[in-house]
């Protein structure tokens, strides 16, 4: 059965029932939903558009001509999450060549890079020397913002220190002076990053999420209970000897320990033609579906030269625990679960199975290309079953 625009609406604003939310969702719970973007805003957009309420560091380097075509607040420092891993990678392979590695710290080089590991991260801190991994990188590579985690929390690699412009330098130094071997390794793992961390964290957002392939990212958060891809994990086991979870500490410094924090960095574009360097941190209590739609918002208002935009329309959604499938129809295999209220780029839609609990039913479903799978248009914030001006598949 179809329904009227105005119950559609109305019905958004407020819960679903369970029946629905066993047959669609983990769990069906209301979040505040984002606006659709059109297509036009994707090039039209005013650059380094900072959403209300965060905090940002930015810098784009254009390796070909050698100068920034973006900067703000480069110099600001921030928690660094998992982007350190850039570091302790880069230490590891000082002065040694990746067919040096023993068999077991390749594989945790391997999925620290590629599916952004704690516990491969933790343990190279662990045995490397912990902050001295941080200051001997910022006498190697000149670095002036960066600066190892406070004396109270030694062990939280994820409270370093890292700033745009040192972020910068980092991958300049992978791309133009370190050895080749290490550079295609580290690269090559960067290049393979998985959609869904170790951690359960969809890390597709920012530079990977705005710009098509090719690009190589190391993306970081840190302070945000349940990001997509899986269900919910504990504080006490995202924090586990890392500081991911990001306990409110207020600040150390400069450096604030507290506010969620979500960064994007890597390479964009044939021969890495841009290096790329987003670093926010989000209101408290913001959830992870709000962050990711905010840095990717940002990042797809950059000028970033080299750089290749996927088409569709960003559209808003909502709901939580929403499953991407591999057809339109809830009997076919999930491919991965959304963060709760992310934006979505929507390539095209198509009628599928009928998903119908009164007074709420729809069979178009959204074909998400960045996924490779399907939604239902019921999770899309649009009155409509059928979303205008997208194409049918």
């Amino acid at each position: 059965m179809m329904i009227s625009s105005s119950v559609r609406s109305a019905v958004r604003a407020g819960g679903l029932t369970a029946a629905l939310a066993a047959l669609l969702c983990t769990t069906a719970t209301t979040v505040s939903v984002a606006a659709a973007e059109p297509p036009s805003a994707r090039t039209a957009a005013v650059r380094a558009d900072v959403p209300a309420g965060v905090t940002a560091g930015v810098a784009v380097f254009d390796r070909r001509t050698g100068t920034f075509t973006e900067q703000l607040n480069t110099a600001a420092q921030f928690r660094s999450a998992s982007v350190v891993k850039l570091l302790i990678a880069l230490d590891v392979l000082w002065n040694r060549s990746p067919d040096a590695l023993s068999a077991a710290d390749r594989a945790r080089i391997d999925t620290m890079l590629r599916g952004s590991d704690d516990a491969a991260a933790s343990t190279f801190w662990s045995n490397n020397g912990s902050g001295a991994i941080v200051d001997r990188m910022v006498a190697r590579l000149g670095l002036t913002d960066t600066a190892r985690p406070p004396s109270t929390h030694p062990g939280y690699w994820g409270y370093t220190a890292l700033s745009a412009r040192d972020t910068v330098k980092i991958y300049r130094h992978l791309l133009d002076s370190a050895p080749a071997a290490t550079r295609d390794y580290l690269l090559g793992g960067l290049r393979q990053s998985t959609r869904c961390a170790t951690d359960g964290y969809d890390q597709h957002f920012g530079i990977a999420g705005s710009f098509n392939q090719p690009w190589a990212v190391k993306q970081g958060w840190s302070g945000f209970s349940s990001g997509g891809c899986t269900a919910p994990t504990t504080k006490a086991a995202e924090a586990a000897g890392s500081g991911e979870a990001g306990e409110s500490l207020g600040t150390a410094g400069a450096v604030d320990l507290s506010r969620p924090a979500l960064h994007t960095t890597g390479v964009v574009g044939a021969g890495d033609r841009s290096i790329v360097a987003v670093f926010t941190l989000h209101p408290g209590g913001t959830s992870y579906g709000k962050a990711y739609t905010d840095i990717g918002r940002l990042t797809r208002s950059l000028n970033v030269p080299g750089a290749s935009r996927p088409a569709g329309t960003w559209i808003g959604t909502w709901g939580s625990g929403v499953r991407v499938r591999t057809q339109a129809t809830t009997a076919s295999g999930a491919v991965t679960t959304l963060p709760a209220g992310v934006e979505v780029l929507v390539g095209c839609q198509k009628r599928g199975q009928q998903v119908s609990q009164p007074p709420y039913a729809g069979d178009w479903w959204a074909h998400l290309p960045q996924y490779g799978g399907y939604m239902t248009n019921i999770y899309l914030s649009v009155p409509e079953n059928q979303v205008p001006g997208v194409p049918v598949c």
